[in-house]
């Protein structure tokens, strides 16, 4: 096993190699709010990725990965952020299920599962939120009967990140009869979307893209075997794949970070909004915030809604920021109908970032309730 620094060195060189070609204009290209840009080509470069050993660099030898340690894993992630290498395409089946099956897949699950993911021929999403039950997974309404040899899922998911690329979804579903109690009940099932009875509607957001969608299950089936863990243990799982959620991969999201807090102090030294004591105070802050996220991260002991929460929060007021650095053109779009610069598109998208993965309400009460112990709010 190599030392994290010939591992960092590695991974570097590789990048610096293979990002030419048909490759080079990928860089930067797609992330949050702008996974529509280049999508086939990123897919293409991820599975060149896959051909040369450098997806699932986590995952243990046995399923295809390199059994990267965590700082080799940091190390990659920050690499591949600090190269500008396009925003990738499989981060949910191979940062989010993909550990999960390791952990808790039956051995068939994982033989069936992990290789396509790994190889980048499966995309997967996320069904967890419904119109009723965001951030409070445990209100979730959709159900699934079993039918013989089959799931029969009925309901419906929202706010489902890239269903529309989607090949599968692991969806949590209420299993048991109406009336269990809010977190028994719940079964974690593997859902193929290219089978009858699924219909997958897109949501324009405020950036006027569709990453998000609506995904509505009419009788729609799964094999009895695709459910992992046990039925009714779904909560335990679906709690376990939040946690790898908030992994290691978050410290390449703030490479990003510090890269959209770089640009914006440059404008500001550019437009003359430096001057401005104000503006000059809550760039720093926000420098310090960065470093506060990172030293966080680094920790790996800090429980995962605080860790959002803080991260959310902080991108929303940059976002925030970069429109008072802007100043009032920051109201214009950049072209009709409706362009938006970089500035305008982080402003608009980073509110979402305190709603999707958890609200912050939900979060701020799992902090006081579950890491603080403090007195239950009061529920009908």
């Amino acid at each position: 096993m190599s030392t994290v620094e010939e591992f960092r060195t590695e991974v570097r060189d590789w990048l610096r190699a293979h990002l030419t070609g048909e490759f080079a204009a990928l860089k930067g290209r797609g992330g949050p709010g702008r996974e529509h840009e280049a999508f086939a080509e990123r897919l293409a470069w991820e599975r060149h990725m896959a051909a040369h050993g450098w997806t699932c660099v986590g995952w243990p030898e046995q399923y295809g990965g390199r059994g990267a340690s965590i700082e080799q894993q940091i190390a990659f992630h920050e690499e591949y952020a600090l190269a500008d290498a396009p925003a990738r395409v499989n981060h949910i089946g191979e940062q989010l299920l993909g550990p999960t099956l390791i952990e808790h897949g039956t051995e068939e699950q994982k033989a069936r599962f992990l290789p396509p993911i790994r190889a980048v021929e499966e995309l997967w999403c996320q069904g967890y939120s419904e119109p009723d039950a965001g951030s409070d997974l445990a209100n979730v309404r959709t159900r699934a009967v079993r039918e013989g040899d089959e799931w029969v899922v009925t309901g419906q998911k929202i706010w489902t990140s890239l269903a529309h690329e989607s090949q599968w979804c692991f969806v949590v579903a209420r299993t048991e009869a109406p009336g269990a109690r809010r977190h028994s009940g719940l079964s974690y099932l593997l859902v193929p979307l290219d089978r009858p009875g699924v219909e997958i509607r897109p949501i324009v957001q405020l950036t006027g893209t569709s990453e998000f969608n609506e995904v509505f299950f009419d009788g729609a089936r799964t094999p009895a075997s695709h459910v992992v863990g046990a039925p009714g243990d779904g909560w335990r799982i679906a709690m376990a794949t939040l946690g790898y959620e908030r992994g290691v991969s978050t410290l390449g999201q703030q490479v990003g970070f510090r890269r959209e807090w770089e640009g914006l102090a440059e404008l500001a030294r550019r437009n003359g909004t430096l001057a401005d004591p104000l503006i000059r105070d809550r760039l720093v802050q926000a420098w310090i915030g960065l470093e506060t996220l990172r030293a966080t991260a680094l920790r790996g002991d800090v429980d995962a809604s605080t860790a959002k929460l803080a991260w959310s929060h902080w991108h929303r007021d940059l976002g925030e920021l970069a429109m008072d650095v802007c100043g009032a053109a920051s109201t214009l779009a950049a072209g009709a109908p409706y362009e938006l610069d970089d500035w305008q598109r982080l402003f608009l998208f980073s509110r979402a970032d305190t709603v999707y993965a958890g609200s912050s309400e939900i979060q701020r009460n799992i902090i006081a309730e579950r890491v603080l112990g403090l007195p239950k709010e009061a529920r009908a």
